[in-house]
Parts: C-alpha cells; sequence; structure tokens
C-alpha cells in the first residue's frame, strides 16, 4: 500500500502563496485614504479605520493602503502608522501641496476622499483644488446626503461628482437623491452599506452581570454626545416605560463631542443630568462618560435589551452607530433618519417619529413585554446586517478599486486565520449542535452523526497543524457521539435531540450517508494516530470493526465513497478486501451510465459529486487496481469541465441538478453549497497528490477563492 503525506499539498499552497505575496509586494499599486482618522475622535474616523482594517486584512498582497488624514490647523494627532501624507484643511494651499505630492508618487492608483461637508468648510475652495490639480483617478464617498439642495449645493456637489471616476453611497435613499435632485449620472453612483462587525454569540446574562446590570432590562445610545441625539425623547419617555417596568437601565454611553465641547463645554450633557434629577430617573439612568474602546461598546450593546437612536436630524443619511448597534443584534427603536428607514424592514426593528416620547415609550413597553419579539427582532437583524460585514465592504470596494485599474490591479485573497471559536461555541459537553440561528447555538435542534462527524475530521486536520491541546477535547467529544450513536447491529442512527434521546426522523430518513461520514471520520482519525493518544485510536477501531458487517450491506453511491475514503485512511490489510468491493460496485456503477459524453457514475450531477472520483483514487492508492485510478481520472476531468466555467467555480446549484440528457451546463443563480466547494478542495488535493499536475494547485486556489468571492449586496443600478 502506498500513503501520501497529507502536509505536502498545505507545503505547496504555502510556498506558492509566500511567492504570490512577494511578486506583489515588488510593485503594489496604492491607494490613498483621505480622511479623518483616529485618534481624531470622529464616526468617519472610525468607519475609515475599520473599513482600512478590512482591505489590509483581506487583500493586502493585492494593493497598499495610505492613509492621509485630515486636520485642522489646531489639531496635530500622533497616529499610530507612519503617515506620509496629511491634510491641513484650513489651509487652501495645503491642498494644492497635497495634489503636487500624490502626482509625484507613480504607485499611487487611486484616491478616495471621505466627504462630510462640515470638513471642508474652513476653507473657501480647498477640495476644489485638490480635485482639480489630481492628476490620480478618484472616488468619493459621500457620509451626507442632503435632500432638496439650493443652487450653490447641488453646484458644488455635481462639482465634486465631475472629478470623481465613482460616488459611495451608503443607502437606496441617498442614491435617488443624487440622482434625482442633482443630477449625478446613475452609472457614476455606487451603493456600498456602512460596514458592521460579525460578532460571536455571547451570553448576555454573564455579560449584564460584569457591567454590574445583573436582574436589568437594559436600554442603551450610544455616539459622541450633542443636541441633535436628542436623548431627552428617551429620558421623557422613562417614567411610563419605569412604571410597567421598574427593573430597567437606561445607559448613555460615550463622551460629548469635541467639538462641541470646544464652542459650549459640557451644556448638553449638563442639561440632561438635570433633567434626569427633575425627572426623578437616577436609579434608572446611567451616564458612561468615555469614548469607549470598540471591544467593550460591542459588549455593552450585546448586553443591551433595546437600543434606541432618536436623532432629531432629519437629513442625516447614515449613522454609524445605528449601524453598530443593528450588527449585535439588538432590538432597535430608532426616528425615521433614511439609514433606518431603508435598514428596519421586515421585522428587523421598529420606526417612531421624531421627538415623539410617548411613542417610544409605547414600543420599548411592548418589546420589554414580549421576549419572543425581541428574540425575533434580534435574529432578523442579524440576517439583515450580515451582508454588510466590514469583510464584505472591503469586498465590494476592492472591485470597485479594480474596476479603473483593471491592468495593474490584481485582487489577490489573503488567507484568513483559521477560527474554531464558532465549532466550539456549538459543543456542548455532549456534542455538536445541530443548528444554529446566526451566531447562537439552537439546542433546540438536537444533534446529528453527521455533523459530529464532520466536526471531528476539521478538530483531527486542526490538531494535525497546530498541536493544540484543545483539539483533543473536541475530538473525544465527537467521537462520544459516533460512538452513542452506533447501534447493536453495528449501524449508526442520525438524529439525537436536546435530551439526548433519538428523534423519530431516524426511522423515516435514509441514513446510508451519515453511516458513511461516520467511517470516514473514524478513518481520518486512525490516519494520525501518531499524535493521538491511544485510546482514541482503539476507541475509533473497535466501532469500525463493529460497523463491517452492516456498511458491507450499503448500495448508496455517496455513502459508498465516504465508507471507502475512511478505510482507505485506515489503512487496515483486513478491510481491503471490504474497499475493492464497494469501489467495484462504484466502477460497476460508472460503466453503465457513462455514454457519448457522459462520463459520470449515475445519469445526473447533484450534490457532493467530487467525492466520488476522490474516492475511486483513494482506493487506487490502497490497492494499485489500475482501472479505480483510470476511472476517476476520466470522471473527474469529465466533472471539472462543468463546473469550472471560465476559471472560477461554480458547483452544481440545489436549485436545478444537471441531468445526462442536458449535458450542457445551464447557469442557476444561487443554490451552490458550501460544502460542496470544499468537497472539491478535497478532491483536488488528493488529485494533486498523486498526479502532480500544477492546474489541481491553480484550481484548489480558485475553489477556496469562493469563500471570498461571493459578493453581497452593492448596487450602480437604482
Amino acid at each position: 500500500m502506498s500513503k501520501y503525506t497529507k502536509s505536502d499539498v498545505e507545503k505547496k499552497i504555502e510556498k506558492r502563496s509566500a511567492q504570490n505575496e512577494r511578486d506583489s509586494t515588488n510593485d503594489k499599486p496604492e491607494i490613498i485614504f483621505i480622511s479623518s482618522f483616529p485618534p481624531k475622535v470622529c464616526g468617519i474616523a472610525t468607519y475609515t479605520q475599520d473599513l482600512i482594517k478590512s482591505l489590509r486584512s483581506k487583500f493586502g498582497g493585492s494593493f497598499n493602503v495610505l492613509i492621509c488624514p485630515m486636520e485642522t490647523e489646531e489639531e496635530n494627532y500622533e497616529y499610530e502608522e507612519q503617515i506620509q501624507y496629511k491634510l491641513n484643511i484650513s489651509d487652501s494651499f495645503s491642498y494644492l501641496e497635497l495634489a503636487s505630492e500624490i502626482n509625484l508618487n507613480d504607485s499611487v492608483r487611486l484616491v478616495m476622499i471621505q466627504h462630510e461637508f462640515g470638513f471642508f468648510n474652513e476653507t473657501k475652495n480647498g477640495l476644489y483644488l485638490l480635485l482639480k490639480n489630481l492628476k490620480k483617478e478618484i472616488i468619493v464617498t459621500f457620509h451626507t446626503v442632503l435632500p432638496g439642495p439650493d443652487k450653490e449645493l447641488k453646484r458644488k456637489v455635481k462639482e465634486i461628482a465631475d472629478f470623481a471616476k465613482s460616488i459611495i453611497v451608503m443607502t437606496g435613499i441617498s442614491a435617488e437623491i443624487l440622482a434625482n435632485e442633482y443630477d449625478i449620472a446613475y452609472d457614476k453612483i455606487t451603493i456600498i452599506p456602512h460596514g458592521t462587525h460579525l460578532l460571536p454569540f455571547t451570553d448576555i446574562l454573564a455579560l449584564k452581570e460584569k457591567y454590574g446590570l445583573k436582574d436589568k432590562k437594559v436600554l442603551s445610545t450610544f455616539g459622541l454626545l450633542g443636541s441633535g441625539k436628542n436623548i431627552e425623547t428617551t429620558l421623557k419617555a422613562l417614567p411610563n416605560i419605569i412604571k410597567l417596568n421598574p427593573d430597567v437601565i437606561f445607559l448613555i454611553l460615550g463622551k460629548t463631542h469635541p467639538a462641541i465641547v470646544r464652542s459650549e463645554g459640557e451644556k448638553y450633557r449638563e442639561f440632561l443630568e438635570d433633567l434626569v434629577w427633575k425627572l426623578h430617573l437616577e436609579d434608572n439612568v446611567r451616564f458612561i462618560n468615555e469614548y469607549l474602546p470598540l471591544p467593550e461598546l460591542l459588549e455593552y450593546l450585546q448586553l443591551s435589551d433595546i437600543y434606541l437612536f432618536t436623532s432629531k436630524d432629519r437629513n442625516q443619511a447614515v449613522s454609524g452607530t445605528f449601524s453598530y448597534a443593528i450588527s449585535s443584534g439588538c432590538a432597535i427603536v430608532s426616528t425615521p433618519i433614511p439609514h433606518a428607514v431603508e435598514v428596519l424592514k421586515e421585522e428587523t426593528g421598529i420606526i417612531i417619529d421624531f421627538e415623539a416620547p410617548e411613542q417610544l415609550a409605547s414600543a420599548v413597553n411592548n418589546l420589554l413585554s414580549s421576549e419572543k419579539s425581541r428574540k425575533l427582532l434580534h435574529v432578523k437583524s442579524l440576517e439583515k446586517m450580515a451582508p454588510t460585514a466590514w469583510e464584505n465592504s472591503a469586498i465590494l470596494h476592492a472591485l470597485l478599486f479594480q474596476q479603473y485599474n483593471r491592468d495593474k490591479m490584481i485582487l489577490l485573497y489573503t488567507l484568513p486565520k483559521i477560527n474554531l471559536s464558532h465549532i466550539k461555541n456549538m459543543t456542548t459537553d455532549f456534542g455538536m449542535i445541530q443548528f444554529s440561528k446566526i451566531n447562537k447555538p439552537d439546542i433546540d435542534s438536537g444533534y446529528t452523526l453527521d455533523d459530529n462527524a464532520r466536526a471531528m475530521i476539521v478538530a483531527c486536520r486542526h490538531y494535525e497543524l497546530s498541536r493544540d491541546e484543545s483539539d483533543l477535547a473536541l475530538i473525544s467529544t465527537y467521537l462520544s457521539v459516533i460512538k452513542f450513536c452506533q447501534q447493536s447491529d453495528g449501524s449508526f442512527l442520525n438524529y439525537v435531540n436536546r435530551r439526548k434521546e433519538f428523534a423519530q426522523q431516524n426511522y423515516e430518513t435514509n441514513l446510508e450517508d451519515s453511516n458513511g461520514r461516520a467511517i470516514w471520520a473514524l478513518g481520518y482519525l486512525l490516519s494520525i494516530k501518531e499524535i493521538l493518544p491511544q485510546h482514541y485510536c482503539n476507541k475509533a477501531e473497535s466501532i469500525i470493526e463493529k460497523s463491517l458487517s452492516s456498511i458491507e450491506k450499503i448500495h448508496s453511491t455517496r455513502a459508498m465513497a465516504f465508507i471507502i475514503k475512511g478505510l482507505h485512511y485506515q489503512n487496515s490489510e483486513n478491510n481491503i478486501p471490504l474497499l475493492e468491493k464497494l469501489a467495484n460496485r462504484l466502477v460497476k456503477m460508472y460503466q453503465h451510465e457513462k455514454h457519448g459524453e457522459w462520463h459520470w457514475f449515475e445519469s445526473y450531477l447533484t450534490y457532493g459529486n467530487s467525492l466520488l472520483p476522490e474516492a475511486l483514487l483513494c482506493a487506487w492508492i490502497t490497492t494499485k487496481v489500475e482501472i479505480y485510478k483510470q476511472i476517476a481520472d476520466e470522471s473527474f476531468r469529465f466533472l471539472l469541465s462543468k463546473i469550472f466555467i471560465e476559471g472560477n467555480i461554480k458547483v452544481i446549484s440545489n436549485k436545478g441538478w444537471l441531468q445526462k440528457e442536458i449535458i450542457k451546463n445551464t447557469t442557476s443563480i444561487g443554490g451552490e453549497q458550501p460544502i460542496d466547494v470544499a468537497y472539491t478542495i478535497l478532491a483536488l488535493s488528493t488529485f494533486y497528490k498523486v498526479f502532480k499536475d500544477e492546474k489541481y494547485l491553480h484550481m484548489m486556489q480558485n475553489a477556496f477563492n469562493w469563500f471570498f468571492r461571493e459578493e453581497p449586496f452593492a448596487s450602480n443600478n437604482l
């Protein structure tokens, strides 16, 4: 028998990725962001920091992002990274000087300007001078789009748009205003929603206890304080809320806006504090007068039962604080700014009128009286905002950058660090829970053998790479579930309810695939027995031996393929006859169905297709029976011709299987299963180990990029 070292492909890919990184750093294009930036305390500064962090994380090998902070004459911040450019927005000459400096840098391909009208009021025509003199492509992000412009405002906005290749806005409403009221061409406007943070599931009760809020119903709002926040609306509503919910507490998170402190001091905060005293709300309101670090802020938002957004600015196009709140899963009550009107649809929140404390009190009381309603809003909010994660925002920005630099900008997706946090959150002391509602494990869904078998393979592979001792506990847990599901005749049941009882579904569903996956997982564990505790391996061997008589009777195509892989990994002389018996069944299926241009095992392509040729190749590795290798190669070439379209992977959609009679692929939108892409990557890895053909490496990388390339919502079609 012949075995291949499982690290061969990983090493080859790492070497190729490192070479790509070295090649790309030799002459990477540069993109300059002109914006306010931390440590300046400003919403746009935080926005830009989050966006740049995601761009660097996902596309660090594709382009360099440089920061050009905007400062007034009085400001002189110390930045964490080295700053090559800086714009003094109080000095018209600084705009000309910056344009000249950027023009001299041949590596700069694009200038991104974060626009807010207040930034450019220090000089009369500074922004115009910058735009007119820049000899680089320009993209402008409008953080505010004012409806009903007068002639002068319309002229200024159109002037900016004329210089820009593209205008980014964050809501459809803003795009409609630009198109209909400013006469900006549709094809120049791109909608990229405000980015949000993807957060792991957190125990809300534990967070409340951490911050001294145990047994409290928490309302919150946050942001830099100013009268535009209109927090007094909530304070006026609180007496009616407290009547029904005496355990409520309202958190006011954030310090006063620095610009407001300079102009009027703490006048607004003192007004709010005085109102709290007048309404006798001292026990129900807590001021947290800090600019909170992001992790702490997000924890406050996650522990909140309801987030209150009460801005009275009718023209506020978008709010970063609102985005952060909804991505944290808070139930939200909001005034109807355009951002809120667009997002709080389909049971994702409640809209109230501006400056309407009675409406706010009624909405809050209704939500606090119904935990079910709050949970529904929580789930809907997370579903709505997941596509707007900063990672997706980075992809949309990078694709836009590439539109104007196709000849000089190749997007290379940076491989993310392996993160098992969600897997660990989904795992109880019994096993991996079947489903989650977004990021929250759904214990009511129970457990399945399928999921625990796959999870054990993941834990084993991770342990191979990391030797992380915590993986051993996961492997032990998942192995115990497989043992638990094995019946007296050696076969396995699949469905276990939350009470650890076998569900009725086991007796109504074909379980052959589940049985096959169990053998695959057990075999994989045994393939790394040199690094695992001996009792793990003994347990896995015992389970396989007990199952032999039952798995021999299995005829499901994919179940047989899973079993072949498991027996291949087990590498036991005693079980080679069973492996050959199952492989021969696949050979007969292939020979029966093969006809003309159709080189496949069945009369259709459905799910998990790559598994079949890979299983036969594994059978050849183990036995050296030549027909296994021949059919594996022939069928895999056929499959790849159907799922790699113009160089990109597009696995068979569950919205329409590919039938033998059709032969030619019909493109379905959506319906591609991530696990199908994963199966294809595994198969490509095995084929590369055997055939040493570089094309399989290229296809592996391309297939893995599928997980990054899926495009979230963005549009320039109004």
